[in-house]
Formats: C-alpha cells, sequence, structure tokens
C-alpha cells in the first residue's frame, strides 16, 4: 500500500454493521445509484487517513484502498455469525 487516502464511512439505518467506504475528496459521486437506493440515507459514521499503517477492524486496509482507488468506494458487509467477515466492493 502507497500513499494516504482521506476516507469517509457512512452507516445505514437499514442494514447494522453495513458500511461505505468512500475517498473524502469524491464523497459518493462514484458510488452506484442503485447501491445508494438500496444503502438507503447515508449517515457519516467517522472519518480517518488510510496509509500503510492502518489497521481496521473488520476489513483488509489493502483491500479498502484498492477498491477506493479503482471503483471509487468499498462496501463492507456486517459480519455473520459463525461465519468470516465478508466485504463487498465490486462497482
Amino acid at each position: 500500500m502507497s500513499g494516504r487516502i482521506f476516507c469517509d464511512v457512512y452507516r445505514t439505518s437499514k442494514c447494522e454493521g453495513m458500511y461505505l467506504f468512500v475517498r473524502k475528496e469524491e464523497g459518493l459521486k462514484r458510488v452506484p445509484e442503485a447501491l445508494l437506493t438500496r444503502f438507503g440515507t447515508p449517515e457519516l459514521a467517522l472519518s480517518f487517513v488510510l496509509d500503510e499503517d492502518r489497521v481496521l477492524a473488520n476489513a483488509d486496509p489493502e483491500a479498502v484502498r484498492d477498491r477506493l482507488v479503482e471503483a471509487g468506494y468499498y462496501l463492507q458487509m456486517p459480519p455473520t455469525i459463525g461465519h468470516p467477515v465478508v466485504s463487498y466492493g465490486s462497482s
């Protein structure tokens, strides 16, 4: 991972544990409309700098960075009982 990315992370009231990561400077503009419709009203949860030293609780920081660069967003799905955390970031 190289460089720093300033991130905003949004949560939704539709699904506990689902978070949408975006590049701060781009906001939600690269997130597909269909995803935003299903996600519901985004509520800013936190902002942070993603760099090579960042540790994330439920996601691989390098995977998040790659998706932010490629697609402009990263969708973290909630963990399921008895299964590992599955995160999606397809465009």
